[in-house]
């Protein structure tokens, strides 16, 4: 039985990794910040579609190594 996935699949499952490493990644830095005394503390911001794009593709290109 093959394993292998469909093109649309694994663009999902590394979009899906890819939202799951800057989710993790803001929330570290909300907790970060959250450490910091009032008045010093800056907002952290969302990740964007962008930023997801972009780390998915660093997975994709690891993927593609050989």
């Amino acid at each position: 039985m093959s394993n292998s996935k469909s093109g649309y699949q694994l663009r999902q499952e590394l979009l899906e990794l890819a939202v799951g490493i800057l989710a993790e990644r803001t929330n570290r830095k909300f907790e970060n910040e959250h450490l910091k005394p009032d008045g010093q503390r800056n907002a952290v911001q969302p990740h964007t579609t962008d930023e997801i794009i972009a780390e998915a593709e660093k997975l994709y290109a690891f993927v593609q190594k050989k």
